[in-house]
C-alpha cells in the first residue's frame, strides 16, 4: 500500500517530524502483516473468524463435531469428557504441518453440557489434562474448584430482538463501569439476569448511554477483578450463562445503551490447569519463552508474544467473537501501557523520544493496529478505549495517519490527581493552575475519556472520594436529619470535583458503578483474608433509595450533570477555555459549549459581587447549582434572577463557599 509522502499524524504535529521515520516504519510492518493475513484468509476480517474452524465446530454438511486445537510442540493430544468415560486413549487428535491438531466425532456424540477437556502430552514430555483454548463455556466445580470445559450448543439459541444498539450514535460516551457479581446488594456473587433486571434500569435512568462490563472473560479467582482471563471465548460462568449474558446486552440495546467489554489481551493468568500457559509444553507458545520475558513483573501473569501471526489471529479472533457472538458495541482495552513497552510503563516518559526507543514493543502496536482497524470495519463506529497511561503520540488517531486507530483514551491521570490531592492537602491549599493544567493538559485531537475516580481507587487499600472526604462520618451522619459539617464539606466537594472533571477532562466521561451517589467503605473480595466474605463485595442500592439519606441527593446531582452535559453537547465542544484561575479568592471559571462554569472552592468565605468577564455580553442565568436542595445544598441562592453583563462585558456573581454554578447566555 502506498503511503502519503508525509503522515497525517506529522501534519497535526509538527513536533513530531523527527519520528516520522519511525512512524513510517510501524506502518509498514502493520501492512505487511495485514497483507499476510489478506493472501492467506482473504482478508483481515475472513482472518479473525478463527473460531469458525477452531475449537468445536459442526461439519456444516453432515453435522459432525470438528475439533481442532493449535499445539505445534506437542507430542500428543487427546480429547477426554462425559462423551468418552474421561479415556485418554479413547479420541486422539491428529496433527498438520502447521500445528494444528484434529479429531472429527460423529454427530450426537456431544451433548450440549457435556464437560470436557484436552490432555496434552507436551514438548518437555509432561503429561496435562488443559481446557481448551477456544472454549465457548466452562464449569467449575463447586467442591475442588477444578474447571473442565463446557459444549455449548443450546437446542434453542437467543433469539435476538431488532433494537441492536448503533455505536455511531453515541455522540459522546458517558460510561457506567460496571461489575456484575457485585452489583446486588445480598452477600453473594450476582448474576446476568439480576444485572438486567435491576441495574439497567437504574443505569439507563441516571442518563448513561454506554456499559462497560468487566471481568465477563473467564478468569480462575474471583478476587483477580476479571484481569487475570483463562479462556478468552467464553463468558464467566459464576455470573450465569452466555443466553443469559446476551439477553443483558440484547435490553441494553433496547434502552438505547451500547454495551463494551472490557477486554484483556495484555496479559493471561498464569495457571496451566484453567489456561494457555505452556499449553504445548514448549515453554512459551501464546507467550514469550524465558524469565525475563515471559512474566509480567507487577502482575505475575503471562505476556503474549504478539509477533506470532497465530497468536495475533487467536486475539483478533477473540474480538470479533465477542462483537458477532454477542452484539459488543466495542472494548475497552486493558493494560495498553503495559502492552506499549517492554518496560510495561515502569520508566519515565519525559521527552517524545521515550514514544520511538527500543524499549517499544513494536509488535504489540502491530497487533493493536490490526484489532482498531479489524473493529471498525467489522463494527463500523465502535467505541474503543485504550487504558494508557503514557500518552503515546497517535493512539487515537487513525492508523493510515501512523495512529493506532483507538476512538478514545482513558485520562487516567485525573482519578490519580484528585485522590493525591485529597490525600496531601487540604482544600484550602489546593491551586487553581495547578487544577486546570492537569484537567487539561491533554494531547488534543486524541479524544479522552474523563473521570475522577477509578475503580482501583475502591479497593480496599485505598479510597474512593467519597469515603476519603467523610470516611467514618458517613456511618453515622448520612441522614438528613443529622447535621455534620464534614458530611456537609464531603458532599460539596464531591460534587465540585466530578463537575469540573466532567466539564474540562475530555471529550467522554467514566463512572464507577456507586461512585455516582458516593457508596461508602470499599471493595474487597472474598478471599482467605476476610473469611470469604461477600460483605464488601456488593452494592447497596438501598442506600440511595432511601429517602431519609443524603446519598440520594449526590445521585440527583450526577443525573443533573449528565443531562445538562448531553443537551448541550459539552463533551463534543471544543476544549474548555478559561475565564480565571484566581489563586486568592479560590476560584476557577472556565467556558465550554457556550457555558460559564464558575467554582468557588472557599470553604468558609462568600464572594459577593465577584465580577467576571463573559464570552458574550448579555443575560446569563443559571442552569445548574451545586447548592440547590436537591442536591443536598442549602438553597442559599434564588437561581431564577439573571445576570447580565454590565459595560465592561463582566458579570456580577454571588459566590457562595465550596459551591459550582453553571450559566446560560439567554437569548431573546
Amino acid at each position: 500500500m502506498r503511503r502519503p509522502p508525509i503522515l497525517g499524524l506529522v501534519l497535526a504535529d509538527s513536533w513530531l517530524a523527527p519520528y516520522e521515520n519511525e512512524l513510517k516504519a510501524r506502518l509498514r510492518l502493520y501492512d505487511s502483516r495485514a497483507e499476510v493475513f489478506a493472501q492467506r484468509f482473504g482478508s483481515l476480517a475472513n482472518a479473525a473468524k478463527g473460531y469458525e474452524t477452531m475449537g468445536f465446530n459442526h461439519d456444516p454438511e453432515s453435522g459432525d463435531w470438528i475439533y481442532r486445537e493449535w499445539a505445534p510442540g506437542a507430542r500428543s493430544l487427546s480429547l477426554i469428557g462425559d462423551f468418552n468415560g474421561w479415556d485418554r486413549s479413547a479420541t486422539p487428535l491428529q496433527p498438520d504441518d502447521e500445528g494444528i491438531w484434529e479429531v472429527r466425532l460423529p454427530a450426537g456424540s456431544l451433548k450440549h453440557g457435556d464437560h470436557v477437556k484436552v490432555h496434552v502430552i507436551g514438548a518437555d514430555a509432561s503429561g496435562r489434562d488443559r481446557i481448551p483454548a477456544w472454549i465457548r463455556f466452562t464449569y467449575q466445580d463447586p467442591h475442588n474448584y477444578d474447571y473442565s470445559g463446557v459444549i455449548w450448543d443450546p437446542p434453542e439459541p437467543y433469539k435476538w430482538n431488532d433494537t441492536r444498539w448503533t455505536p455511531a450514535s453515541v455522540k459522546t460516551p458517558f460510561i457506567y463501569e460496571t461489575h456484575i457479581g457485585m452489583a446486588g446488594e445480598e452477600e453473594c456473587i450476582h448474576s446476568y439476569d439480576e444485572f438486567t433486571d435491576n441495574v439497567l434500569p437504574r443505569i439507563a435512568e441516571q442518563g448513561y448511554n454506554c456499559v462497560q462490563l468487566m471481568a465477563i472473560q473467564e478468569h480462575p479467582y474471583y478476587g483477580s477483578f476479571g484481569y487475570h482471563v483463562s479462556s478468552y471465548f467464553a463468558p464467566c460462568n459464576r455470573f450465569g450463562t452466555p443466553e443469559q449474558l446476551k439477553r443483558l446486552i440484547d435490553t441494553a440495546h433496547g434502552l438505547k445503551i451500547a454495551v463494551l467489554l472490557d477486554v484483556v489481551h495484555s496479559h493471561a493468568v498464569k495457571n496451566m490447569a484453567e489456561g494457555l500457559n505452556d499449553f504445548d509444553g514448549s515453554g512459551g507458545q501464546y507467550f514469550h519463552a524465558g524469565e525475563r520475558d515471559s512474566r509480567h513483573p507487577d502482575w505475575d501473569s503471562c505476556l503474549f508474544d504478539y509477533g506470532k501471526p497465530e497468536v495475533q489471529r487467536f486475539l483478533l479472533s477473540n474480538l470479533r467473537w465477542w462483537l458477532e457472538e454477542y452484539h459488543f458495541d466495542g472494548f475497552r482495552f486493558d493494560g495498553v501501557t503495559s502492552m506499549l513497552y517492554l518496560h510495561h510503563g515502569h520508566e519515565a516518559f519525559t521527552d517524545l523520544g521515550c514514544y520511538f526507543n527500543d524499549r517499544v514493543n513494536v509488535d504489540a502496536i502491530t497487533y493493536l493496529q490490526l484489532a482498531t482497524t479489524l473493529v471498525q470495519e467489522v463494527r463500523p463506529g465502535a467505541i474503543l478505549v485504550a487504558e494508557d497511561m503514557s500518552g503515546m503520540p497517535g493512539l487515537c488517531r487513525p492508523v493510515d495517519e501512523g495512529g493506532m486507530g483507538f476512538s478514545h483514551r482513558l485520562a487516567m491521570g485525573l482519578p490519580d490527581y484528585w485522590i493525591k490531592l485529597i490525600k496531601e492537602k487540604r482544600d484550602e491549599e489546593w491551586s487553581m493552575g495547578d487544577m486546570w493544567y492537569t484537567l487539561t493538559n491533554r494531547r488534543y485531537g486524541e479524544p479522552n475519556i474523563a473521570y475522577a475516580e477509578s475503580h482501583d481507587q475502591a479497593l480496599v487499600g485505598d479510597k474512593t472520594i467519597a469515603f476519603r472526604l467523610m470516611d467514618a462520618e458517613m456511618y453515622d451522619n448520612m441522614a438528613t436529619d443529622k447535621p455534620s459539617m464534614v458530611i456537609d464539606r464531603g458532599m460539596a466537594l464531591h460534587k465540585m470535583i466530578r463537575l469540573v472533571t466532567l466539564a474540562a477532562g475530555g471529550e467522554g466521561w467514566l463512572n464507577f458503578m456507586g461512585n455516582e451517589f458516593g457508596h461508602p467503605e470499599w471493595i474487597d473480595f472474598p478471599r482467605e483474608g476476610n473469611g470469604f466474605s461477600y460483605k464488601y463485595c456488593r452494592r447497596q442500592w438501598s442506600l440511595v433509595d432511601a429517602a431519609n439519606l443524603r446519598y440520594r441527593f449526590l445521585n440527583a446531582f450526577d443525573k443533573a450533570m449528565l443531562r445538562l452535559a448531553q443537551q448541550h453537547d459539552i463533551l463534543s465542544a471544543p476544549p474548555a477555555q478559561p475565564l480565571n484561575m484566581d489563586e486568592t479568592n479560590r476560584v476557577l471559571a472556565f467556558e465550554r459549549a457556550g457555558l460559564i462554569f464558575v467554582l468557588n472552592w472557599n470553604g468558609d468565605r462568600a464572594l459577593p459581587g465577584y465580577e467576571l468577564h463573559a464570552p458574550q455580553a448579555g443575560e446569563w442565568r443559571v442552569v445548574l447549582d451545586s447548592d440547590a436542595a436537591e442536591y443536598g445544598g442549602l438553597a442559599r441562592q434564588d437561581v431564577s434572577v439573571a445576570h447580565t453583563t454590565n459595560g465592561s462585558g463582566k458579570l456580577s456573581l454571588y459566590l457562595l463557599p465550596r459551591t459550582a454554578l453553571v450559566l446560560q447566555k439567554v437569548f431573546s
